[in-house]
């Protein structure tokens, strides 16, 4: 399960910077995640869980935005949305020659602290 190691790293990095901020705890921690990142949202809120116990970030919540697999098709010109994990071809036209252009992030947006 990588998402253990995921939530290691995030509690890490965010510890890490709250402390060179001056600061002692951790309330919250926001993360943007894609729909194709191939991260499994209960799996890393369970991992996240487990791993902050001793930390700075020990009462902290994670919060999970999602974003939809976004592309664009270089034939037909159709921007789309898809509530898909994996796209492999236009929605419309049915070409496959697309280019995804959101729905891989894993990204922090930002942290509560005291």
């Amino acid at each position: 399960m990588h998402e253990a190691s995921i939530a290691i790293s995030l509690i890490e990095t965010v510890s890490d910077l709250c402390q060179q901020k001056g600061y002692n705890s951790i309330e919250s921690v926001r993360l943007k995640v894609g729909k194709a990142a191939g991260i499994h949202p209960d799996a890393l809120l369970f991992a996240f869980d487990v791993a902050k116990a001793d930390t700075i970030a020990k009462q902290a919540e994670l919060i999970i935005e999602y974003v939809l697999l976004g592309g664009f098709c270089c034939d037909c010109g159709l921007q789309f949305d898809s509530e898909e994990r994996y796209i492999y071809a236009c929605p419309a036209c049915k070409s496959n020659a697309i280019k995804i252009t959101r729905g891989d992030e894993l990204q922090i947006i930002d942290m509560e602290v005291n």
